[in-house]
């Protein structure tokens, strides 16, 4: 299954706003109330360049001199444009830049005391200007002229217009968005298009410009430099993670600062990685405008810049605020041994795409830089090509763009601290078509995926110092489905893992699953990653993400509600009709059950295991299935959840601690199937309830609802002589013929899902579990039964 966003058209009366909006907190009370928290020494350290080809805006190692470097192919003009402010004010100074013909980069370099005497005193704004063949460049052209227009769009698919204030693709922050909810600066989304209507309506005095800071290395902690495969991931919304907290300061609620004040307690849940959803600059300051879902992006996977950390979410509102107080989250979560991932999106971008007449379409970054290099146009240039459903595909086959990508990732790797990345629609991103079409090519060296293994590079499999990289492997049309077809060094999100279950748990005697699809999946899908050399921990192992239901949800939900609520909890369009789920017959304590048997067969199964944020405190999103455009409390983190839940929330803590105190659950390869140690132990036996072993007919028959497995921890490294766990998918209860003890040993009760355990949140702590002194044991319907060997 894909779920997809739903596909975001535009027109000027979509994207304007005419709303008065008045700012709910005092900015000065903020600011002040950060200064302790965020005041660090002036970053004086000599610059560091962006990428191999300096591109970007920086300064000398003496901060005397300011260098643009921006690439373009098509153009035939550029000129910088500088500013003192980043709203409602004209330029101070402008530049014009000189193309390297080798290159096509074109580049100026300019005095500091020279801006200064211009006007451009403390914090530097700039923006460029471009001209190419659909818009000559002429000296007489003024602001808001059409002066050497040809056309809107050429047969090249060239888009340049001057009126247009281009943000730097290299920006490393942005001022603001170009949708601005203010009472005195409101925007039109209409004035960055082109076409008759705003062709000539000049964007410089509102639309959003880049900062030059000084790109300097930043205490960022030590980075965890666990194995992969010792991860346990946690999904979040960043400011959802906070803004519904009230264990976190007012004003720092739904920011990198309060997102740092969360460390501490996610490392006591059990969490060793957060990934959070897209933090690159997107378009959000609009979203709490009115009490609506109208136009709203929460998720945010429409970022239109690739280096700069999103504004909205720094509490710091002050140039180089929300790249500092990002620095200081990662460092937060590093000291907690807690790696920082960031979901990113390199398959489109913001800048939307065009109208049916293939003329119109907004023009603020990269676009008017260099249309054909930044995205894939179609045969026809006027249109775009896309596999992703939203906008156009990036153009990740050029290999400018390659740079782009690659560079943007060393960015927040290097200088903002970030530990690994999980890649929206991924398989863009090994797209080696550049116009009209789709070729997936794992194996091409030079595409950024294979760039990224090399280069960033990618974390050994024993651990060390290294990036982790998750792929999010299908996107929409022929080719784009690649779970299991990703190169060396990728983990996947393994959604194969997530329908198996799914089915096994709420689709009996409608959807068949064997017990050999069962034990594919647990054993970490020797079946797509073996064969190309990867590992069981190239599996992310998810029964629930971001875009869909919550795991609790997907057992009380038989539908989605997605367009019959109303704000806060939706409307929302899109989202899947084919969820996989149920509510139990409507009974509340089987709802649990169900939920807490899923959490565990993710933990308790080889690969790393990947929870959505509030999994853990039993959360709904009440059906809807697509909350991309929910920015309220019914969609952020509800704390209310653990008191109401106290049993649920302990039992996830303990299954947590659980899964990282026991390194038999954390394979670093495939089981083997043999007694390698001579204790008359496999290292994974499977057995059915009769204590027996299964064979190919067992396997292979849908009627068997039955399968458990025993892990021999002598041979994984573990503590305890053996693991065993017992999975009934069956609605009744099943007898089970405990396996026999090796000599001195005993079953001891670690945790069961059924209902009657839930007084003792389902879970005995360590030193605490149950001696069990018979040979049997029932197994309750669609329950999960865990037991130590010691």
């Amino acid at each position: 299954m894909i779920y997809a966003r739903p596909l975001l058209g535009w027109h000027p009366n979509l994207t304007s706003r005419g709303i008065i909006h008045s700012l709910k907190h005092g900015l000065l009370a903020v600011l002040l109330s950060l200064v302790l928290i965020f005041a660090i020494p002036p970053l004086m350290q000599p610059a560091l360049a962006v990428g191999a080809n300096n591109l970007g805006a920086t300064f000398d190692a003496t901060q005397s001199n300011v260098t643009f470097r921006v690439y373009s192919n098509a153009a035939n003009h550029l000129e910088v444009w500088l500013y003192d402010r980043p709203l409602g004010t004209e330029e101070k100074i402008k530049l014009s830049l000189t193309q390297d013909p080798s290159s096509k980069i074109w580049s100026v370099t300019v005095p500091v005391s020279d801006l200064k005497a211009n006007g451009v005193k403390d914090t530097i704004y700039y923006g460029y200007r471009a001209w190419g063949p659909n818009w000559t460049y002429e000296p007489s052209w003024t602001k808001g002229s059409s002066v050497g227009f040809v056309q809107d769009v050429d047969s090249e698919g060239n888009r340049f217009n001057p009126n247009k204030l281009l943000l730097d693709p290299y920006a490393v922050e942005v001022s603001h968005d170009r949708l601005i909810p203010t009472a005195t600066e409101q925007t039109d989304g209409g004035i960055y298009v082109s076409g008759p209507d705003y062709r000539t309506f000049d964007t410089g005095s509102q639309a959003p410009k880049g900062i030059v800071l000084p790109i300097a290395k930043a205490d960022i902690g030590t980075k965890p430099t666990r194995p992969f495969k010792d991860e346990i991931i946690y999904e979040v919304h960043l400011r959802g993670l906070t803004k519904n907290d009230p264990s976190i300061p007012e004003n720092l609620r739904g920011t990198y600062a309060g997102a740092a004040l969360k460390a501490k307690s996610l490392k006591e849940l059990g969490v060793t990685a957060v990934e959070f959803l897209p933090l690159q600059s997107l378009q959000n300051d609009t979203n709490d405008v009115i009490a609506s879902t109208k136009g709203d992006n929460y998720w945010g996977y429409d970022p239109y810049n690739y280096f700069a950390p999103d504004r909205r979410y720094a509490a710091d509102q002050t140039p180089n605020g929300p790249s500092r107080e990002f620095q200081q989250m990662t460092k937060a979560f590093h000291e907690e041994g807690i790696k920082v991932y960031v979901d990113v999106v390199y398959n489109h971008t913001g800048e939307e795409g065009v109208d049916s007449t293939g003329n119109i379409s907004p023009i603020f970054t990269m676009r008017g830089l260099d249309n054909s290099t930044y995205y894939e146009l179609s045969e026809d240039p006027r249109y775009y090509y896309s596999n992703n459903g939203v906008g156009p595909n990036v153009n990740t086959a050029n290999p400018v763009v390659r740079d782009l990508i690659i560079d943007s990732l060393v960015y927040w790797t290097d200088n903002l601290g970030v530990d690994g990345f999980r890649f929206d629609l991924a398989p863009v991103i090994g797209n080696d078509c550049q116009q009209g079409c789709f070729q997936f090519n794992k194996l091409n060296p030079d595409n950024a995926l294979n760039r990224m293994v090399r280069e960033l590079p990618v974390r050994p499999s024993n651990g060390g110092n290294g990036v982790d990289l998750i792929a999010e492997p299908w996107a929409i049309g022929d080719g784009t489905y690649q779970v299991g077809g990703f190169p060396s060094g990728w983990a996947e999100w393994n959604d194969q893992f997530r329908d198996t279950f799914r089915k096994a748990q709420n689709r009996l005697g409608i959807d068949n699953v064997t017990p050999a699809e069962l034990a594919t999946r647990i054993a970490g899908s020797p079946d797509l990653y073996q064969d190309d050399g990867r590992k069981p921990w190239h599996s992310v192992n998810f029964i629930v993400a971001h875009d869909g239901f919550t795991l609790r949800d997907v057992y009380q939900c038989n539908e989605k509600t997605n367009s019959q609520l109303t704000w806060d909890k939706g409307p929302s369009d899109g989202g899947t009709d084919n969820n996989l789920s149920w509510d139990q017959g409507g009974d509340l304590a089987l709802e649990r059950q169900a939920t807490r048997t899923a959490l565990a067969i993710e933990m308790l199964s080889a690969g790393v295991p990947m929870m959505t944020g509030g999994d853990e405190m039993y959360r709904s999103q009440y059906c809807n299935n697509n909350m991309y455009n929910v920015d309220s409390a019914a969609n952020w983190l509800n704390y209310d959840n653990i008191k109401e839940y106290p049993n649920f929330y302990n039992y996830s803590r303990k299954l947590m601690a659980f899964r990282n105190a026991h390194p038999a659950l954390r394979p670093a390869d495939f089981f083997k199937g043999t007694d390698s140690n001579g204790n008359g132990l496999k290292d994974l036996t499977w057995l059915r309830n009769d204590g027996n072993e299964p064979d190919s007919n067992y396997f292979q028959d849908p009627n068997q609802h039955f399968l458990a497995y025993r892990l021999d921890g002598s041979e994984l490294g573990d503590s305890v002589q053996s693991i065993y766990v017992a999975y009934n998918s069956w609605s009744g209860n099943i007898q089970v013929t405990l396996p026999s003890n090796l000599p001195g040993k005993q079953w001891y009760r670690v945790a069961d899902t059924a209902s009657f355990m839930e007084s003792k949140d389902n879970f005995n702590a360590p030193a605490s579990e149950e001696l069990l002194t018979e040979t049997t044991y029932d197994v309750n319907g669609r329950s999960l039964l865990l037991l130590v060997e010691k």
